[in-house]
């Protein structure tokens, strides 16, 4: 393919318009060249905040090269997909104790692979209008640094709570990537952050997690030990933790820019098997085949029962003391998993220590 005979302003803008054909409600293009991005991050390791995450470690210098990644790579084509499955009332269920609370966005299906799918959908669009060229996409899935790819295509900047702020969106949204070989015009980046005086989502974190603005210690943050962790949850982080279950959107929930975040028309992001008002006690009496049933292409599988277990016991010690609550507990006291048995016995012993008398 000889690139000097195509138009690349009406091919960038054939994409963007594709792209949103194919479900997506913005589409920017960035060049390869993510310099300050790579000192941020190399500075984030240095203080050890990706804790578990060896992964943000590897790789070298590609995950802020995308070129070196996937040689010939000149331009990245970021996208963003809003998630928001509508009107969960999730902010309610966060002062229901008793209730399971898990993150907005792994209430419906995974997304890897619906939008890897329409990722490729657009690279083969492409491809019948110009021909073969070299192309990859990425959802989450290798090492990208996504959230700077779309500040510098213009998608929105990186707020203080280190997620991608849209001024018409909030941060309701997932994002994937098609990595190019085509010298396609970039769109300007996203220059100037719009969180101005605002500390909402700093303050309302329930571990503090923030080391400052736009600096997260993860092995803080309830998302990483929820999700990422693989062993016995920080006692002093037990408490704070209240019933997320999975996940937290407390940073996203307060901020002022999420005002704008519009539900999904995607159905595959609509909650399933009653995950945006089910009790903890119902989810801890699930059996390890109930729980791989339930949650099949879901973004739950990535913790894995033993730790949906471990997760939930936490909640279940910091849920008001009832007989649900405690006779859930006590049927997990011999499980297998020394794991979920020591996060048992933490929870149960945290309703001894409040001394009440269960209530029905």
């Amino acid at each position: 393919m000889n690139s000097d005979a195509l138009d690349l302003v009406a091919l960038a803008q054939s994409i963007k318009d594709w792209g949103r054909e194919l479900g997506f409600q913005q589409i920017g293009i960035a060049d390869v060249q993510l310099g300050e991005h790579e000192a941020h991050l190399q500075r984030w390791l240095d203080a050890g905040y990706q804790g578990e995450m060896d992964y943000m470690a590897a790789h070298g210098s590609k995950r802020s090269h995308p070129e070196q990644l996937v040689p010939g790579t000149l331009r990245v084509v970021s996208l963003r997909m809003d998630y928001l499955p509508g009107d969960t009332q999730m902010a309610k269920r966060l002062g229901q104790p008793e209730k399971a609370y898990v993150s907005r966005y792994a209430l419906g299906r995974d997304y890897h692979k619906l939008i890897r799918k329409r990722l490729q959908q657009l690279a083969e669009r492409i491809q019948q209008q110009i021909g073969p060229f070299g192309f990859r996409a990425f959802v989450d899935s290798a090492p990208v640094l996504e959230k700077a790819i779309a500040e510098q295509a213009g998608l929105g900047w990186i707020g203080k709570n280190t997620l991608v702020l849209n001024r018409k969106a909030g941060s309701y949204f997932f994002l994937g990537e098609l990595f190019v070989d085509l010298p396609l015009p970039v769109d300007e980046p996203h220059s100037s952050e719009h969180c101005g005086r605002c500390t909402a989502c700093m303050d309302i974190c329930p571990t503090a997690a923030f080391v400052g603005p736009y600096v997260l210690d993860a092995r803080r943050c309830i998302s990483y030990l929820t999700i990422e962790l693989k062993g016995p949850i920080p006692i002093d982080l037990r408490a704070p933790i209240g019933n997320r279950v999975f996940g937290c959107d407390d940073c996203q929930i307060v901020c002022p820019w999420n005002r704008f975040a519009k539900p999904s028309e995607q159905s595959d992001f609509q909650p399933r098997h009653n995950l945006d008002n089910a009790e903890l006690a119902e989810l801890f009496c699930w059996s390890e085949e109930e729980f791989l049933s339930r949650t099949e292409g879901s973004p739950l599988r990535r913790a894995g029962y033993e730790r949906w277990l471990r997760n939930l016991a936490v909640g279940l010690g910091n849920a008001p003391s009832s007989i649900p609550v405690l006779e859930a507990l006590i049927a997990r006291r011999e499980y297998p998993s020394a794991l979920v048995r020591e996060h048992v016995e933490w929870a149960l012993d945290q309703h001894a220590q409040r001394d009440l008398t269960p209530q029905p």
